[in-house]
C-alpha cells in the first residue's frame, strides 16, 4: 500500500520544562529516539527562548496567529500565519507572541536529512510530485480531504495524517477543503 494512515494514538505529547507550552511529536525517524527528521506541533502559551539545537536545521510555520523570532545577531523575523521560515537550531531565537498564544508546526532535520515544510489552504484538487526519491507526510489541520495515488485512496478529517510512500507509477493527489500541512522528505 502506498498510502499509510498514521494512528493519532502514536502522537506523543510532552509539556515543556519551562512551562511555556506543549510539543506533540507527530512523527520522527527513521529511529524515533535518534531521529534524522522530526515533525511536531507546538502549543506556545508564553513568549520565551527556543531550545538550542546544535546541528539541527529547522523549518517553522505559525498555524493560528503570527509570531516574531528575535535572533542574537539583531535580526527579527515576523512570521504571518501559515508562513514557513527556515533557520539553524543554534543559536536559538527568542519567540514573541504579538497576537497571543498559538500553535506552530516544526520540521527539524539533522545528520544530512533533507526535507521541506509546506503549510497552505486546501481548496479543491492539488497534485504532489510523486517519484522514487521522496515521501510525503500529510496532516490535515482543518476541514476534510481525500488523498489518492494510482492504486489507493484514503479519507482524512482534521487532526489525521497519512504517509504517501514513493510511487514511480503515478502521482499523489489531494482533494478537499481546509488547511493542510505537507512535509516532503528526501530518501
Amino acid at each position: 500500500m502506498a498510502i499509510l494512515p498514521v494512528d493519532p494514538a502514536t502522537f506523543q505529547r510532552q509539556p515543556w520544562a519551562n512551562g511555556g507550552g506543549v510539543t506533540t511529536e507527530l512523527a520522527a525517524g527513521p529511529d524515533r529516539h535518534d531521529w534524522q527528521w522530526r515533525i511536531s506541533l507546538a502549543q506556545v502559551d508564553v513568549p520565551g527562548p527556543f531550545s538550542a539545537l546544535p546541528g539541527v536545521q529547522r523549518q517553522i510555520a505559525p498555524l493560528d496567529v503570527g509570531l516574531d523570532l528575535h535572533f542574537d545577531d539583531g535580526r527579527t523575523v515576523q512570521l504571518q500565519r501559515l508562513q514557513t521560515f527556515a533557520f539553524a537550531g543554534d543559536p536559538a531565537p527568542r519567540c514573541e507572541l504579538p497576537d497571543g498564544p498559538g500553535r506552530d508546526i516544526n520540521l527539524m532535520l539533522r545528520h544530512g536529512a533533507a526535507g521541506e515544510l509546506i503549510v497552505r489552504p486546501l481548496v479543491g484538487h492539488m497534485v504532489l510530485p510523486a517519484g522514487t526519491t521522496s515521501r510525503w507526510f500529510i496532516y490535515l489541520l482543518a476541514g476534510h480531504a481525500s488523498v489518492s495515488d494510482a492504486r489507493d485512496e484514503y479519507r482524512l478529517e482534521a487532526g489525521q495524517a497519512v504517509w504517501m510512500e514513493p510511487n514511480a507509477a503515478g502521482r499523489h493527489a489531494i482533494d478537499g477543503a481546509g488547511e493542510v500541512i505537507l512535509v516532503r522528505l528526501a530518501l
